[in-house]
């Protein structure tokens, strides 16, 4: 336990020593009130992952479908369109990738954190 809690402060005060620029696009923290956080590369700054996820979409033109409980019908969804589904164990950021909708994280590779936060873990139940 007391080694796990040391490896913790070792990896939080690097992670507050590195500069912007060693940080990747997507990559993901918890924060100080143990809310994850998402760096956005653009921005320079650490965001929470849904605030990380508009942005996103903002660079985008926006989140295509908007937030919903169902997707859109088939016919009308384009490449690379997006989605913020919602269920009851939380939201997640979709994208329309090579013929179906995934989750936006399987697409853009940001952090594997992205896979387990929210509704992203059941998304597809």
């Amino acid at each position: 336990m007391r080694v796990i809690l040391v490896t913790a402060l070792l990896l939080s005060t690097q992670l507050a020593w590195s500069a912007p620029e060693d940080f990747r696009d997507g990559q993901v923290r918890e924060g100080n009130n143990r809310e994850l956080q998402a760096w956005d590369k653009e921005k320079s700054r650490w965001l929470g992952i849904e605030a990380f996820w508009q942005a996103y979409a903002d660079r985008k033109g926006g989140i295509t479908w908007g937030k919903s409980v169902e997707y859109p019908p088939y016919n009308q969804v384009n490449e690379f369109d997006t989605l913020l589904i919602q269920l009851d164990s939380g939201n997640c950021l979709m994208e329309f990738f090579h013929s179906r909708w995934r989750r936006a994280n399987d697409v853009r590779r940001w952090d594997e954190s992205f896979n387990a936060y929210g509704g992203c873990p059941r998304v597809f139940d």
